[in-house]
């Protein structure tokens, strides 16, 4: 187990260099992006529309952040992580689009292993419960998307960070995946218990 710092935009390398177990921190900037924020990516995506953002190197997080308007300026008081296998369907246009880390919870299935390998991205997890120790790594609210149409949660968030983590890689983009490593675990113990 390695602690590496990833400062976007992050490049293949970078990712290369990472695998399962190790710890990571982000500098830089990063996008929220729960349900509804996927679908909107996809719409344009299918339609050849303009981008909000550009999402190469980027870094995703499934997250709703809990903002509140503070002597005029957004706050983030609190953020921690959703669950990610929501998102799964999303996964090969998120490769597409140049996306190098995404951060949930819960992990994605089987299907997510081999696009994560394709396109050279990786899955982090973030620690439930946490929204408020990650918050002192969110430094600024740059601008949000789609927030009067789609509520506070479900927006896109552009938000800076520093120190972001800890982050554990628990997919990785040599088709390593802690999530499957724990099941097929679970099934061979299974197996010789009941045969």
């Amino acid at each position: 187990m390695k602690t590496k710092i990833l400062k976007t935009p992050i490049d293949k390398e970078q990712i290369f260099n990472l695998d399962i177990g190790d710890v990571v921190y982000i500098y830089g900037m990063l996008y929220t992006a729960r349900d509804m924020a996927h679908l909107k990516i996809k719409k344009l995506f299918c339609n050849n529309e303009k981008m909000p953002e550009d999402f190469f190197g980027s870094v995703i997080y499934h997250a709703g952040p809990n903002v509140k308007n503070v002597d005029g300026e957004s706050k983030v008081l609190s953020i921690g992580p959703t669950t990610s296998t929501r998102m799964e369907p999303y996964a090969d246009m998120v490769g597409q689009l140049g996306v190098r880390v995404i951060i949930g919870k819960g992990g994605m299935g089987e299907d997510a292993i081999g696009i994560l390998r394709k396109y050279g991205y990786v899955y982090l997890l973030a620690t439930p419960g946490c929204g408020i120790i990650y918050l002192n790594s969110f430094k600024k609210i740059l601008r949000v998307h789609w927030l009067e149409e789609l509520s506070g949660l479900e927006a896109m968030w552009v938000i800076t960070v520093e120190r972001f983590g800890p982050l554990f890689v628990a997919m990785d983009s040599k088709g390593n995946s802690v999530f499957k490593n724990i099941t097929d675990k679970a099934k061979k113990i299974r197996d010789q218990w009941f045969g």
